[in-house]
């Protein structure tokens, strides 16, 4: 169990690793104090998922803990319609997909397949607008698996001391900008 990666660090680590030392560092604190409107809009809007009040139909499970030992993944997943095989991940809005979002849907289908769950398609539901975005199983897209693989690797490996942000607009747009003191880390 050691060295897990966590499911939601994949689309931090690839907006800035060192989010997510940040994110660790807070943890602890009440998320009011560092998070912003928009991500406290995030989480409210995974309410009824998290507190496993989205359906009371038996083929619908909710907030379920996975974990696959192949990729060293653990997490939860938002909402598994067992009858269809259909694995779904909701977001606040969807504007753009990125490939965060997808990796974290694969890390999903492979801790479920990996648990025995007979995993058919993949989805994001965008929750403001009511849009549903189906995704290719990874098996179906190479390119994109691949790049999961690899982002993987880059995780494991990974060091922040080595580590600088060329992207000066992942600055602006991160919470933790005014704590990052990079000479300090």
């Amino acid at each position: 169990m050691d060295n897990l990666i966590i499911i939601t660090n994949l689309n931090d680590f690839i907006f800035c690793p060192a989010s997510i030392y940040f994110h660790n560092l807070y943890g602890s604190l009440d998320p009011i104090i560092y998070n912003s409107n928009k991500q406290i809009d995030g989480k409210n809007a995974h309410e009824s998922v998290d507190k496993n009040k989205y359906s009371t139909k038996k083929n619908i499970l909710t907030g379920i803990s996975v974990y696959s030992e192949k990729y060293g993944l653990t997490g939860k997943i938002d909402i598994f319609d067992s009858e269809q095989g259909l694995l779904t991940e909701r977001k606040k809005k969807i504007v753009n997909i990125y490939d965060g979002y997808i990796f974290q849907l694969y890390a999903q289908y492979f801790c479920m397949k990996e648990m025995g769950y007979d995993v058919k398609k993949l989805r994001f539901h965008s929750i403001d607008d009511n849009k549903n975005y189906e995704v290719n199983l990874p098996e179906n897209d190479v390119v994109m698996f691949g790049k999961f693989e690899n982002i993987i690797e880059q995780m494991r490996t990974f060091e922040l001391s080595k580590f600088k942000q060329n992207n000066i607009s992942k600055c602006r747009n991160c919470i933790y900008e005014p704590a990052c003191d990079r000479s300090l880390i």
